[in-house]
């Protein structure tokens, strides 16, 4: 009897474990599916957002289930909040666990900001069935050597470097002007503007009494009178032609012809009938064309790429066929507010005078991008307008959204400073949908970017 009553206690035993497993299953079950809350979307069109199957109310065709783990976000352990950082302002790379002054320049030392690249903000979890539906892309984030052709509008100018004018080198008033108008090209030598002047026609009379003399009696004393006249006619811009032709006619002009002392094209010409000049008053401006300066634009996201002494390589639609390389050597110290650019110079050689002021140039820069930072591709990024997000994946069916800092941008690719490593997969194609669904859902990193926008 005692071994029945025995036998009896011990199936009653086991039987109540049994269901208490049983009851502590059931209850792990119904937690665990709580946290995975699923709707139906269309991918063409996610902003539809439906309770159960059916087709899309706008292009018709089958909702694809979504499941979004909510669990992945809330079961995150709050990270410790960084430790405050400073760092000299000028000098980024000299940092300091305490506030301090630079000990380069002697400034006070800034608060480094933290980035918020790497941060998880989303997570998306897709049933397996709907995998076939559902097909992504990935790229795995890799380094990668940027390089980066940048386009160029560019227009010539006379370069300051070969400007030159015509001075009155004596005081006296015009009488003609052989110049017809600005733009007109002078060769040196060519006479330019006929002047009165009475200083200079006094100059010229003593250079005739002095040479007289000296012809009469060669003395020492009448040479140095004869060579200090002819020193100071050549300084008020006449030649040595001119005064033997004078000392032939024995007389000076009234009005004396003024002769180009360069080459060049006008580029102001102040000298007019009846004018009358000071001394160190320009009668023209001119610009010489033997070499000429290229100005180029570069739009204000690649400004930080151009360096001087970087090849330039230039074509001229007035040139056609005609490729011409030239070098950086001037970068503006100021960005044109107005155009958000910044004006780049080179200067190039035009013995022939072909390239004219005012001739448009299509320029390419090439550039070289230092090192070899991680990569992904542009169409994998979405930008919010506050930050930057890529979609990783987690699982064959488990993905997540995480904010990064990225760089500059070459032939498609986007430099990421911050927030991948070396073979993160990076989804490509089904970003936008995996974003949307986040976004409709409303567990889209509250916190920080409410206003996601598309």
């Amino acid at each position: 009897m005692n071994k029945i009553i025995i036998v009896l206690s011990f199936c009653f035993l086991i039987v109540a474990c049994e269901n208490k497993n049983s009851h502590s299953n059931h209850e792990e079950h119904g937690q665990a599916k709580a946290k995975i809350e699923s709707f139906y979307t269309c991918p063409m069109h996610p902003q539809i957002k439906q309770d159960e199957a059916g087709k899309c109310p706008i292009c018709h065709m089958n909702l694809v289930k979504v499941e979004i783990d909510n669990s992945a976000m809330n079961d995150e352990k709050t990270s410790a909040p960084p430790k405050k950082q400073w760092q000299c302002k000028d000098y980024p790379e000299v940092t300091s666990d305490k506030e301090d002054v630079c000990p380069i320049d002697g400034t006070p030392m800034i608060v480094v900001s933290h980035s918020m690249a790497g941060k998880e903000v989303a997570r998306v979890n897709i049933r397996g069935a709907q995998l076939e539906h559902f097909r992504p892309t990935f790229f795995s984030v890799s380094p990668m050597r940027m390089r980066k052709e940048i386009r160029l509008l560019g227009s010539v100018l006379p370069s300051e470097e070969k400007e030159s004018n015509i001075p009155a080198r004596i005081p006296g008033r015009v009488e003609k002007v052989y110049v017809e108008s600005t733009g007109a090209y002078i060769e040196e030598g060519v006479p330019v503007l006929d002047l009165y002047s009475p200083q200079l026609i006094t100059g010229g009379e003593e250079y005739l009494l002095a040479r007289k003399n000296y012809e009469k009696n060669r003395s020492k004393s009448f040479k140095d009178l004869l060579r200090k006249s002819e020193e100071r006619l050549r300084l008020w811009g006449i030649k040595d032609w001119q005064m033997k032709e004078w000392y032939k006619a024995g007389s000076i002009p009234r009005s004396i012809t003024i002769y180009s002392p360069s080459t060049g094209i006008v580029q102001v010409r102040n000298a007019s009938v009846g004018r009358y000049f000071k001394e160190g008053e320009n009668f023209f401006e001119l610009s010489e064309l033997s070499s000429v300066w290229v100005q180029m634009d570069v739009y204000e996201q690649d400004a930080g790429l151009v360096k001087t002494g970087q090849k330039v390589r230039m074509e001229f639609t007035a040139l056609p066929g005609s490729k011409v390389e030239g070098e950086i050597d001037f970068i503006s110290p100021v960005l044109n507010p107005k155009s958000r650019t910044l004006n780049v110079r080179t200067t190039i050689k035009n013995p022939s005078a072909r390239l004219k002021p005012g001739m448009v140039a299509d320029a390419t820069l090439e550039v070289k991008i230092e090192g070899e930072p991680l990569v992904v591709p542009r169409s994998a990024i979405i930008d919010t307008g506050k930050r930057k997000v890529v979609w990783l994946k987690s699982s064959e069916r488990s993905f997540k959204a995480t904010q990064i800092t990225t760089g500059f941008e070459s032939e498609g690719y986007v430099a990421v400073l911050e927030g991948l490593s070396s073979g993160d997969e990076v989804v490509l194609q089904g970003n936008f949908l995996l974003d949307a669904q986040a976004q409709l859902f409303g567990d889209y990193g509250k916190s920080q970017d409410s206003g996601h926008q598309h």
